[in-house]
């Protein structure tokens, strides 16, 4: 199969969510900006606390899955459920929403940097009613790969090959096959990530800049590269190096109405889902 082109480049956006925390949102930074079965994808990151600290309070989800991963600082998770977690660097939250859960993520710092991404993965219809479910995972379990010139590539989800050996990430069995990495390359250097020809694949560059596809197109800092149809990814870090999210998963091909926090097929169960929040329904779970 050929390499992965680049098919498009969405800079992320300087915008704010919660209680007013400043980050950075290239998919789903405007109406339809998506990759199937990718919704949203969020950076945040600053050393001023002011541009974190009121963090998320409660907020409902319902219908997709919410994928926190922190490089820096330290998060409080809980959900109507009773779940709480600690996240601090390295760490991951994979949360299925499906049918219904309220949702905080707030800061456990005062100074500091705090430095992170949270992705929504969307559920195909026949899961998205299902009850939900929640998992921390912290740094210890996610496989860090070396590579050449003193790289490293981290394994959340799925597998990686490399050198002859395959890394599985501690996430595995969801319908989409997701695939996600963390990379970090040095100057000039080259990798190459399988992916299943069936998936979508995008890299989000959030260090450097970095090279991909036969042609080795740019794509700059703070913005997410789709990639087209292939069998893998041919990555050639910039001038002074790169660090960047891999994702890629297996798309749900079904139609995609979106209110906020709300992600089901239809207007009408968007319509029961709001009524659920609001009758107190939707956080029972």
């Amino acid at each position: 199969m050929p390499s992965r082109p680049l098919a498009s480049l969405i800079p992320a956006a300087a915008t704010s969510d919660g209680a007013g925390v400043r980050l950075y949102r290239s998919l789903g930074s405007q109406r339809g900006l998506r990759l199937d079965p990718f919704l949203m994808l969020d950076e945040f990151f600053s050393d001023d606390p002011g541009d974190y600290i009121a963090g998320f309070p409660s907020h409902p989800h319902r219908g997709f899955e919410t994928v926190t991963y922190m490089l820096d600082g330290h998060m409080r998770h809980e959900d109507s459920a009773g779940n709480r977690g600690d996240l601090g660097p390295g760490d991951v939250q994979w949360m299925s929403a499906a049918r219904g859960i309220v949702h905080s993520e707030m800061p456990q710092q005062e100074a500091g940097r705090l430095r992170g991404f949270q992705l929504w993965v969307n559920l195909p219809a026949a899961e998205k009613m299902r009850p939900p479910a929640w998992r921390d995972i912290p740094s210890a379990l996610i496989p860090t790969v070396p590579l050449e010139g003193g790289g490293q590539a981290r394994v959340v989800a799925g597998s990686f090959e490399h050198a002859g050996s395959r890394h599985a990430g501690p996430v595995g069995g969801l319908s989409t096959e997701p695939l996600y990495l963390d990379i970090r390359l040095p100057a000039a250097a080259r990798l190459q990530v399988a992916t299943p020809a069936a998936h979508n694949a995008l890299l989000y560059i959030y260090e450097g800049e970095a090279g991909v596809g036969p042609d080795a197109q740019a794509i700059p800092h703070r913005h997410a590269g789709l990639l087209g149809p292939g069998g893998h990814i041919d990555i050639r870090a910039g001038a002074a190096g790169a660090a960047l999210l891999c994702l890629a998963g297996r798309p749900i091909g079904e139609p995609v109405a979106q209110y906020g926090p709300f992600v089901m097929n239809t207007r009408e169960e968007i319509e029961q889902a709001i009524d659920d929040y609001r009758t107190g329904r939707l956080q029972s779970g």
